[in-house]
């Protein structure tokens, strides 16, 4: 009954403005009652200053003041309506740390279960009973409990923050909407709630879409890491066979070394001893006529004497030894033939190894075309672009910041900043050349010193047979025969660049460790004519095959 007696006196205290419980009532000149907000607000908007219910006009605008009586009434209204029994209401918490608790409640304070944004109140089952029965307080807007609610009060109006400034990007209330932001870009705070909502769910969706552009690049450097493993780990067995094969070459090789030196050795020891078991039988027949000569010479029977003289001063057969002698063997230049025949042997391995990386390296060819707008104006080209040499003959061409004065030389158009690559030059006929990668950003004006410091990958050959790294200082390199075909391989990321003799499939010189950080252009010098003896192209070609199978090489070393 209580409950019923509370909905029907409700009438009694709702403004006829904003339907809703009064807040601040004023009383105007007619007798009428209106919360103190909405009669303000309703006067702000318009130019005559009318009473809303009976149309009464004021001039001037009368002056407002809170009716206390109805007040108290109000307070005493809403207290009574707190403090009902909920029919609904069930066993409570007292509120924990870090829970919101009841702002209503005694202590101990009950857990809030709602907080209204328009009374800026946190209410407990209990205390919250009105807001979900009273018609009035069913319009007031219920949030999950949150602390510091006075933090949603305009501090200048002491209002609540309902609307929100697009201009200003701040939340504001009524009371600021009509001054400080009066011709701002002004929306509810409902409205801006939901549009950036939208927004948020549009940033949520890119967020995600980030997260799984990160977990895919997680995915994929996993996979790398696994490819690289994997590489490595047949890197290992490969390596693995092939050191042992050499190792058990090396082993034989030197149990034949050291077989051959025993075979010497025996050969002369039998031959010793067979001198010394001749030697010893001798001496024992010679031992056996001396007896006969002593034993004879102590005879003094005349006839037997003379009868036995003839045979004991017969001298036996005998061997001169005067010229017989054992000559201990020569090992003079056992090593170093030994040695030289496992070097042989190696270089045979070595040219497999070589085989196999080269094979490895020709996958990564790609195709070149030489950039006429970098040559130096001595240097002719093919009509494709794969040959050069110069014409001891200087064009009119114009000197453009790209294009090589004083050089002798040329690049590809074909720049690479990351990966690997690969390329073969015929140097075939040629008496002087240069190749390799630079950077982009080389000086191309006046005399160029060729070094990594400057930008430059390169090696050379000078006088037909003198093939240099240029490095800093230059490095001699050792080269049986002038290669007919260069081969060059870069891999950015590693920092590596590597030249190979295609048609021996051996390694000539590799720049480890290198840094780059720019975009690398392949480098092609023929150098000058030289009257006609170095005449001949350079010529890109296609990477041919070096005569392996694809990725395999036995390791069969048959030394």
């Amino acid at each position: 009954m209580a409950a019923a007696s509370l909905l029907r006196s409700e009438d009694q205290f709702l403004c006829s403005i904003c339907q809703d419980v009064f807040t601040d009532p004023v009383a105007i000149p007619c007798g009428h009652n209106f919360c103190k907000p909405c009669i303000s607000k309703h006067w702000d908007n318009n130019e005559n200053y009318q009473c809303p219910m009976c149309k009464k006009a004021f001039d001037p605008r009368p002056e407002l003041y809170v009716n206390t009586l109805i007040s108290e009434m109000v307070t005493q209204f809403r207290r009574e309506a707190q403090h009902e029994p909920n029919i609904y209401s069930s066993d409570q918490q007292a509120a924990k740390p870090g829970e919101v608790p009841c702002d209503d409640c005694t202590e101990p304070k009950l857990k809030a279960l709602k907080s209204c944004l328009l009374c800026l109140t946190s209410y407990c089952q209990t205390h919250l009973e009105p807001h979900l029965t009273l018609s009035g307080l069913k319009r007031h807007q219920l949030i999950l409990p949150v602390e510091n609610l006075e933090d949603r009060m305009c501090r200048k109006h002491d209002k609540p923050l309902e609307l929100f400034c697009k201009t200003d990007h701040t939340c504001i209330c009524h009371h600021c909407s009509y001054s400080d932001h009066k011709s701002h870009d002004v929306t509810p705070l409902k409205e801006e709630h939901e549009e950036q909502k939208a927004e948020l769910k549009k940033t949520e969706a890119e967020i995600q879409q980030m997260i799984q552009e990160r977990l895919l690049k997680i995915q994929e450097i996993q996979q790398s890491v696994e490819h690289s493993k994997n590489a490595a780990d047949r890197e290992t067995a490969e390596g693995v066979e092939v050191f042992t094969a050499l190792m058990e070459s090396v082993q034989r090789s030197l149990d034949q070394f050291k077989e051959k030196i025993q075979e010497k050795q025996r050969t002369t020891e039998k031959q010793a001893e067979d001198f010394i078991k001749e030697l010893e039988q001798e001496i024992w027949e010679l031992k056996k006529r001396s007896t006969e000569v002593e034993q004879l010479s102590g005879c003094e029977d005349h006839l037997h004497f003379v009868q036995r003289f003839k045979c004991v001063k017969a001298a036996p057969s005998m061997k001169t030894w005067t010229e017989v002698s054992v000559h201990p063997p020569s090992y003079v230049g056992t090593v170093v033939r030994a040695v030289s025949e496992l070097e042989d042997k190696l270089t045979e391995e070595k040219k497999k190894v070589g085989g196999a990386e080269l094979k490895r390296v020709q996958q990564y060819e790609v195709d070149l075309t030489l950039d006429p707008d970098t040559a130096h104006p001595d240097l002719i080209l093919s009509d494709d672009g794969k040959q050069v040499h110069d014409s001891d003959e200087t064009k009119n061409l114009p000197d453009t910041p790209q294009r090589f004065s004083d050089c002798c030389s040329i690049l590809a158009k074909q720049s690479f900043s990351s990966g690997r690559f690969y390329f073969e030059v015929q140097v075939k006929g040629k008496t002087e050349w240069d190749l390799g990668v630079v950077r982009e950003s080389i000086n191309r004006k006046g005399d160029l010193t060729a070094t990594p410091q400057n930008g430059f990958w390169t090696i050379c050959l000078r006088n037909e047979n003198e093939y240099e790294a240029c490095a800093d200082p230059p490095v001699r390199l050792s080269v049986k025969s002038g290669p007919q075909k260069v081969g060059v391989f870069v891999d950015y990321e590693e920092g590596l660049v590597s030249f190979y003799d295609t048609d021996f499939s051996l390694l000539i010189y590799s720049f480890i460790g290198c840094c780059f950080n720019d975009k690398l252009l392949p480098f092609f010098c023929p150098c000058y004519n030289d009257e006609g003896k170095n005449s001949s192209p350079l010529i890109i070609t296609p990477g041919g095959s070096c005569g392996l199978e694809e990725w395999g090489v036995g390791w069969s070393v048959g030394l």
